[in-house]
């Protein structure tokens, strides 16, 4: 419907920082080009009248795709990091999953150096790269524990 098409614009709008943005803007897309003309002008107009404060920065596509691909394998990542004081550190993590707050998104994992969980802002991360280590699949719950923010899964249905 226009109101869902439009709905998809705005969340990505809103969240133009988030993993899977592209892909997002692509499933957008494809939606709006298998609507019919009048629904599509329909959304087309029902957009025009929405604004959004976008989220920040971009989320670095390349370190996205690496971490997606290393939680669908469960595989260690190595991060080369810059904490808030631009402190860089080289370690390897074992991902749990990401997870988005207000301040931006971020990478919850085991984090090897510090040997606790950790979460990663993903602007932040300078480069990702996969190893060949698998690791047992660590729950994103269980990493999140001491995250001082409520949290929503997303739901596909």
């Amino acid at each position: 419907t226009p109101a869902e098409a439009a709905a998809i614009a705005t969340a990505l709008a809103a969240t133009r920082a988030m993993p899977f943005a592209e892909a997002g803007r692509s499933a957008l897309t494809k939606l709006v080009g298998a609507m019919a003309a009048e629904r599509r002008d329909v959304a087309s107009q029902l957009v025009s009248q929405i604004r959004v404060l976008p989220g920040s920065g971009g989320s670095g596509q390349p370190t996205v795709d690496v971490l997606q691909q290393a939680l669908l394998a469960s595989v260690a990542v190595e991060l080369t990091y810059y904490d808030a004081q631009s402190r860089e550190s080289v370690r390897v993590v074992e991902p749990a999953g990401l997870f988005g707050t207000q301040n931006g998104w971020y990478l919850a994992a085991w984090c090897r150096l510090r040997q606790a969980p950790r979460a990663f802002r993903l602007d932040r991360i300078a480069h990702a790269a996969i190893t060949d280590e698998q690791v047992t699949p660590r729950s994103i719950d269980a990493i999140l524990t001491d995250v001082p923010h409520e949290l929503t899964e997303p739901a596909l249905w």
